[in-house]
């Protein structure tokens, strides 16, 4: 979680603020129905949590807006939501992102390389 008008107050009106709250392993395919129909339970459950430790959250929350990994690939071009582009696996680490003999960031197109969080280090 975090609160950008706590050090930009200009972000939101005087004596109210903006959080964002990243969760970065909301899965993609879901045991069961789908991420239009279950957007809101999800965001439910998590404003849930976070009142264990806030217990005034709701009283204080004007508007929200919950993005699924369905709704970033939707709207961002975001492969299954991934920001990462691409699972922060093994096989997908160090020599082996994004693909094998790619980790050096050239391609066989002269001048032209690969970056972003699709490349080594990822998200680092």
């Amino acid at each position: 979680m975090t609160v950008p008008t706590m050090y930009d107050p200009s972000l939101a009106p005087a004596e109210k603020h903006i959080m964002g709250i990243f969760l970065q392993y909301a899965p993609y395919t879901l045991r069961e129905g789908n991420w239009d129909d279950l957007r809101d339970p999800f965001s439910e459950r998590v404003l849930d949590l976070v009142a264990e430790y806030a217990p005034n959250i709701r009283s204080i929350l004007i508007d929200k807006q919950t993005l699924t990994p369905l709704d970033l690939e939707r709207r961002f071009g975001l492969t299954k939501g991934n920001i990462f582009h691409g699972e922060m696996s093994l096989d997908q680490m160090f020599s082996m992102r994004p693909a094998a003999g790619w980790a050096r960031y050239r391609t066989p197109v002269p001048g032209l390389y690969l970056c972003g969080s699709g490349t080594h280090p990822a998200a680092a």
